[in-house]
């Protein structure tokens, strides 16, 4: 076994440990939380960046945030946005970012008209910073992440790192679920979302960090396991992340890792030569039954409600009005509000107080795209078309980045189920601009 696959091992091991840690002491998360942010400093100003370090701490961060924000380990709100846009900076401080990427800082110039407007429209009785900050963090943070990454070379093998990277905290997270709720039996009575099985945190949230560590974990299967110890133990983590999101009843995570799966074996087959189809085609087959396991494996340790979860039934097996939760009810109010504000919009933060005073109900958006129309206006439709076509441009003239499309329809899933409240999205979208140079990887499985 490889120096480097021991070091793996070791660190899968210790992160499994701090999840028990923090399980039994989460006081010790804003140590944890303080050491990500002081670590990360010293890394990448020590290293210069030579390597892209700063991506290995963004990815670090991104993947600690839910497990942080969950114990209490957070100092101020969107803390792990703070933390990608800081270890970002502080790369381009020593290795510059491409001129190229105008078009991300046209973005963020789109962005400032409706944070103005928001100043004087927001309600006397609304804390505007807080309001502002809220809606518009993620989109910053998208931008500074975009500009770092776009058409940044990357060894392939670089990439494989960044994907530790994003490994290592999800263990922490999924240990920690497991010592929360060992008996899902006893928690699980309904259809809706389960905060016990979530850690008593957000099921949308928690379920899409659940959803990515099952993409995360099945790329360290695919792609870099070289042996049988490796390949066993990636691939019992691709079925426990996919278990434990499962039971989070949240479908929006679950949805969007398939899809990221789906892409990366669909682009993995149309790219790989005769003599490796048939070796991807049988993986397709093996994760198919995979998926069937564990599927029935979650019915039965729910007693049949996830079956009716993802029917969109209750627990009497009845369906439900809503297909969508209730999110339709906010698209519906921000399309009207877009429709009645067309140019500079209703202003960041301002479609909240909106939407209560008109419909009653006190909730923040789940959807980025409805939120930026209604909120930026046309400012905000030109916003999202540079964000849509970039990537896509981007891959169809180098497909050398075989994880671009899954990074991008991560972020595109993400965002119309649960907005941009964590740092992920945002910077995972920038990952899909990334240029990556080597031969087609090969795919270690026998």
């Amino acid at each position: 076994m490889k120096k480097e696959e021991v070091v793996y091992l070791y660190l899968v091991a210790l992160h499994a440990f701090l999840g028990f840690v923090l399980f039994l002491f989460p006081f010790f998360s804003k140590v944890y939380g303080i050491a990500i942010l002081v670590f990360g400093i010293y890394f990448i100003i020590q290293s210069k960046n030579k390597q892209n370090e700063a991506l290995l701490m963004a990815a670090y961060a991104v993947s600690a945030e839910i497990m942080l924000r969950m114990t209490g380990g957070t100092f101020v709100n969107e803390y792990g946005k703070y933390l990608v846009m800081l270890f970002l900076f502080l790369g381009m401080l020593f290795s510059g970012f491409s001129r190229n990427a105008l078009v991300y800082w046209l973005f963020l110039f789109f962005l400032v008209p409706s944070v103005v407007l928001s100043t004087v429209t927001l309600d006397i009785t609304t804390d505007v910073k807080k309001a502002i900050v809220f809606n518009i963090s993620g989109p910053v943070c998208l931008g500074i992440s975009a500009i770092y990454c776009y058409k940044r070379e990357l060894t392939f093998q670089r990439l494989l790192g960044i994907i530790t990277a994003f490994s290592l905290p999800l263990l922490c997270l999924v240990t920690y679920l497991y010592f929360y709720t060992p008996n899902i039996q006893d928690v699980v009575t309904g259809t809706q979302s389960n905060f016990e099985t979530s850690g008593g945190f957000g099921p949308n949230q928690v379920s899409t960090i659940l959803g990515l560590g099952i993409f995360i974990f099945f790329v360290q299967l695919m792609l870099n396991s070289s042996n049988g110890i490796l390949q066993i133990i990636n691939g019992g983590l691709v079925l426990f992340f996919a278990y434990r999101g499962l039971i989070t009843f949240s479908r929006g995570g679950i949805y969007t890792g398939v899809a990221m799966i789906l892409l990366l074996l669909a682009i993995l087959y149309f790219q790989a030569n005769f003599q490796t189809k048939p070796k991807i085609a049988g993986i397709i087959v093996l994760s198919f039954l995979a998926t069937l396991a564990v599927w029935s494996y979650s019915s039965i340790k729910t007693n049949g409600l996830l079956d009716k979860r993802y029917a969109n039934q209750d627990a009497a097996g009845r369906e439900k009005k809503s297909q969508l939760s209730g999110r339709e009810i906010l698209i519906e109010s921000e399309l009207k509000m877009f429709y009645e504000n067309p140019i500079l919009g209703v202003g960041v933060g301002k479609n909240k107080e909106l939407r209560k005073s008109q419909t009653g109900i006190d909730l923040a958006t789940h959807n980025e795209i409805t939120r930026m129309l209604a909120e930026h206006g046309t400012l905000g439709i030109v916003g999202l078309l540079i964000l849509l076509i970039t990537p896509l441009y981007l891959f169809a003239v180098d497909r050398q980045n075989i994880l671009a499309l899954s990074f991008f329809v991560f972020w595109l899933l993400t965002i119309n189920h649960a907005a941009m409240r964590l740092s992920a999205p945002a910077f995972i979208y920038a990952l899909s601009l990334l240029k990556v140079y080597r031969e087609a990887p090969v795919v270690h499985r026998k």
